[in-house]
């Protein structure tokens, strides 16, 4: 491996041994972005597979489907909010034993507890102890992926030359987004090849159990790494932290600089990152009723086109600094968002723009029968006839305003200065539905919606457009996160540096980025504007361009060794 004095002074190509240093760590890390996102893009069949638990006295499901598709998305939420703590407990760790270690251990835990899951038998075959032991194998995941990246940045950061950390780590940047594209992928193959019913029958395993083959690979090559020469000389001199907790977090000094870290930098390139990813997913599909397959290729095109930016954005931060592209990601990003998705609904469902503009849908209730629609979590159950009302037309895509009758005068939905018969049972309103279509919005499946047949199918119009406009979003992404694990690595000093870079790391990642898209709708429930989402990650990018302008330190030219 590279020596510390040639790290420390050379600025030269990359060398061999470098380059051996980036691929192992970065296929490692890829890998786990892998399994992690797999349960996020198979969540409705992993809530029919483990959540659908059958009463032992009536022999049904114990949970209807929209409860167990809630199931799913908490447990996936839950791998989010273990993170950090993951970042504590592998961090300090790192920062006592070694980076090689540690992610070595980190990298075992995902890719067994994701094979795991690929056998894992289901609620009917073993009742409720199904989902106890997912939830267990999610949360192991989500502790693991704490660890991981903050020990992979580390280790390429300190094996990196000065003037080149930004565009070394750059490499460390592209992995979620690949595992991201490598779990599309694997998922739309494995589909395409057995069949619908087929794969949710039992074809949705496949993606899991091919994760073993995936962490074999990756042990086999981290094995042979080193540990990180910045770490290992300063071990040697007797030098390292016995409490990197208490130094990192209770030295006011260093926790000052952490926080600093989450608010004028992580925060906002979390928010940037799920937008231009997941929340755009997400709004296609579950907003502009795009069928699930096209959805995916859209975003595996864009990923595709722009994955290149994280390596052009982190080698430019190594001239210009990290702070003016982090910063200016966030700050275009929050002035363009709204723009950016209102063209992505007018090509990809025109029908439903022209009926958000022309069609007026409106709830009349008493006030005592409306509350709030906030449920970010997906664990609230609405019985008012007016917040079922409002929640039943949120999903079904139809803005709407609120306005409130007298006393005792209940609830109903007029469209177009119509009443429309309004039944309190949310799932079944086929009147308000027959009503909302008949005066112009459009239902899943309309021949208007955007569609591709096959990954090649791109070469219309609207798809083009879509492709382009998701490719800015990822640009977006490529500006936040090319750079910032070069700053976060060197913000903080060895001794320290793992523990100290992974908590805000993924409190910004994991809390602000990975609940962003189930929070985001949660405003569009309450508001009745399919838009509103977007000013959660408007909000907090604003927040961090602020903040960072004024407190973040540019860190480019630090000698980190």
């Amino acid at each position: 491996m590279a020596t510390m004095s040639t790290t420390a002074t050379r600025t030269g190509g990359m060398t061999k041994d470098e380059r051996f240093v980036i691929v192992a760590s970065s296929l490692g890390t890829v890998f786990e972005w892998y399994d992690f996102y797999l349960f996020g893009s198979l969540a409705a069949i992993i809530g029919s597979q483990f959540f659908g638990v059958i009463d032992p006295a009536t022999k049904l499901p114990m949970f209807n489907q929209a409860t167990r598709d809630i199931f799913a998305l908490l447990a996936f939420a839950a791998g989010f909010i273990v993170r950090p703590f993951g970042a504590l407990v592998f961090g300090r760790v790192g920062d006592i034993v070694g980076r090689k270690y540690t992610f070595l251990v980190t990298i075992v835990i995902m890719g067994l507890s994701t094979f795991i899951v690929g056998l894992l038998p289901s609620a009917a075959s073993i009742g409720i102890a199904a989902p106890i032991i997912l939830i267990s194998l999610r949360l192991l995941q989500g502790l693991a992926l704490g660890g991981e990246y903050g020990g992979a940045a580390t280790y390429v950061a300190e094996h990196s030359p000065m003037g080149q950390r930004g565009y070394y780590t750059s490499f460390i940047q592209t992995t979620a987004t690949l595992g991201l594209f490598l779990s599309l992928l694997v998922i739309l193959f494995t589909r395409t090849i057995l069949g619908e019913p087929e794969f949710a029958a039992w074809g949705w395993r496949v993606p899991f159990l091919v994760s073993i083959l995936l962490l074999g690979i990756s042990v086999w090559i981290r094995l042979r790494l080193n540990e990180s020469p910045i770490f290992q000389k300063m071990k040697d001199e007797g030098k390292s932290s016995k409490a990197p907790l208490t130094e990192a977090f209770a030295n006011w000094s260093n926790a000052k600089i952490v926080l600093i870290a989450l608010l004028g930098g992580v925060m906002g390139q979390g928010v940037v990152w799920y937008t231009g990813q997941f929340y755009a997913l997400f709004f296609m599909q579950s907003i502009l009723k795009v069928d699930g397959y096209t959805a995916n290729l859209l975003i595996a095109w864009s990923l595709l086109l722009g994955t290149g930016g994280f390596i052009i954005f982190g080698a430019l931060s190594d001239k210009i600094g990290r702070k003016p592209i982090i910063l200016g990601g966030c700050l275009i990003a929050a002035l363009t968002f709204f723009p950016i998705f209102k063209m992505i609904t007018t090509n990809a469902n025109p029908a439903l723009e022209k009926a958000i503009e022309s069609v007026k849908v409106e709830v009349v209730s008493d006030p005592a029968l409306c509350g709030d629609l906030f449920n970010p979590v997906g664990t609230r159950v609405f019985t008012a006839p007016c917040d079922t009302a409002r929640a039943y037309l949120a999903l079904q895509s139809v803005k709407y305003s609120t306005s409130y009758g007298a006393a005792g005068s209940g609830v109903k939905v007029v469209v177009n200065g119509k009443d429309v018969p309004y039944t309190a049972a949310a799932a079944s309103n086929p009147q308000v539905l027959a009503a909302v279509q008949a005066a112009g919005y459009p239902k899943a499946g309309d021949a208007g919606i955007v569609k591709m047949n096959n990954p090649f199918d791109i070469f219309k119009p609207n798809t083009l457009a879509i492709i382009g406009l998701l490719f800015i979003l990822v640009i977006f992404v490529t500006m936040v996160y090319g750079p910032i694990a070069a700053m976060l690595v060197e913000l903080f000093p060895t001794r320290i540096r793992y523990t100290s870079m992974s908590l805000p790391y993924h409190i910004g990642n994991g809390w602000f980025g990975g609940l962003l898209p189930a929070t985001a709708f949660a405003i569009v429930a309450s508001t009745g504007d399919i838009y509103a989402g977007l000013w959660y990650p408007v909000i907090f990018a604003s927040i961090t361009v602020v903040v960072g302008l004024f407190f973040l330190p540019e860190t480019k030219d630090r000698d980190i060794h």
